[in-house]
């Protein structure tokens, strides 16, 4: 009992380590380059929740000041994490833009887009 009330209270979090395997293992266990730009983006995804789920607070109201709250910092939800969450989804999404424009140049040169053909076809040139 004390395990299923331990996932009913926490079951984001065990969400969020389910996302940064599937990420992982995209990244690392797949040979596809867009499989494993798939797989950065979800792990990419999984820290996002993980911080904005760490920076919810109950009860906190947005970071107004407001007469009836006072001036007490506790009753405010801090906006920090949000903004700096906000600016790495910016940062994420360039990142896939750049990675897809290159990826199309390494699909347009090889015709392919796994890794270890591409790989093969570096060191036959090389020689």
């Amino acid at each position: 009992m004390v395990i299923i009330d331990l996932f009913l209270s926490r079951y984001v979090y065990f969400m969020i380590v389910v996302l940064l395997a599937i990420g992982l293992y995209g990244m690392l266990g797949k040979h596809n380059l867009m499989k494993k730009l798939i797989g950065m983006n979800i792990f990419q995804t999984a820290i996002f929740i993980f911080f904005i789920e760490g920076a919810a607070k109950r009860g906190g109201s947005v970071p107004v000041i407001d007469e009836i709250l006072g001036m007490e910092a506790a009753q405010y939800v801090n906006p920090l994490p949000h903004v700096l969450i906000l600016t790495g989804i910016v940062v994420a999404i360039s990142l896939t833009g750049v990675a897809l424009a290159f990826l199309l140049v390494i699909y347009r040169t090889y015709k392919t887009l796994d890794d270890r053909a591409i790989m093969a076809n570096m060191k036959e040139s090389a020689e």
